[in-house]
């Protein structure tokens, strides 16, 4: 990484996590790593409280089926399932990766959690274009993809969505850039410090999801959240 680090325009880098065959113990350890810096950095509550704000004032007698795209090794959607139980919500769950190995990890660690289930899925294929869901998160999972095929699957996934897609990722930013890298000194995995800092710059500005959301027909519901994230909400 250069010294002097450029975020005028989005990353095209790679990351190592976007290579699906990576598995293994060492793959479980940067998932647990992952989520232990997401919770300790807020993270995780964006969508939590975004999802809070969609669901305000709907019937709970209602079963609502929420997918989350990207899932990892589950931690978001076992958030969601105790958000559900304490608040009186009837969910139906569905945690969506590429990666078996994060599927497979994602199951054993959520056997307490009946209102959960996990699938090996790619979301460009025709399996996730036929399912229906009532709600779309994706956190931390958007900036992996170009903005030309992440319109496109927007507007096709709207369309057997019913209620919205929560976005929860993050804010392209010298100043996050830096942070993490300050953070990196603690951090004993290569992987999550590669990655992490990349994951900065092939992130988001503002202009960035306005015009996104223009390009969706959508009005903008966009809001700032600590630690240099977005939190954006596409309706129907």
């Amino acid at each position: 990484m250069a010294l002097l680090v450029d975020t005028s325009k989005r990353s095209d880098q790679e990351e190592l996590m976007d290579d699906f065959s990576i598995g293994g113990d060492y793959l479980r350890d940067v998932l647990d790593k992952l989520e232990n810096i997401n919770r300790w950095l807020g993270g995780n509550l964006v969508t939590v409280n975004s999802l809070k704000k969609v669901l305000k004032n709907h019937d709970k007698s209602k079963e609502f089926v929420i997918a989350d795209i990207g899932c990892g090794h589950g931690d978001i959607l076992r958030d969601v399932a105790k958000f559900g139980r304490k608040n009186g919500y009837r969910f139906k769950l569905l945690g969506i990766d590429a990666n078996p190995t994060a599927i497979e990890y994602a199951k054993e660690l959520s056997t307490e959690f009946t209102e959960l289930t996990f699938i090996v899925e790619d979301i460009f294929s025709d399996a996730f274009k036929n399912r229906e869901f009532d709600i779309v998160l994706a956190t931390l999972f958007f900036h992996h993809f170009k903005e030309k095929p992440l319109v496109s699957f927007l507007k096709d996934t709207l369309k057997h969505t019913k209620k919205a897609i929560i976005v929860n990722d993050l804010h392209r930013h010298k100043l996050a850039y830096y942070l993490f890298k300050l953070l990196s000194v603690f951090i004993k995995n290569k992987m999550i410090i590669h990655d992490g800092l990349i994951s900065v710059l092939r992130s988001f500005k503002r202009e960035d999801l306005i015009r996104m959301s223009n390009k969706l027909n959508r009005k903008p519901q966009i809001s700032w959240k600590w630690a240099f994230r977005f939190q954006w909400i596409i309706t129907k």
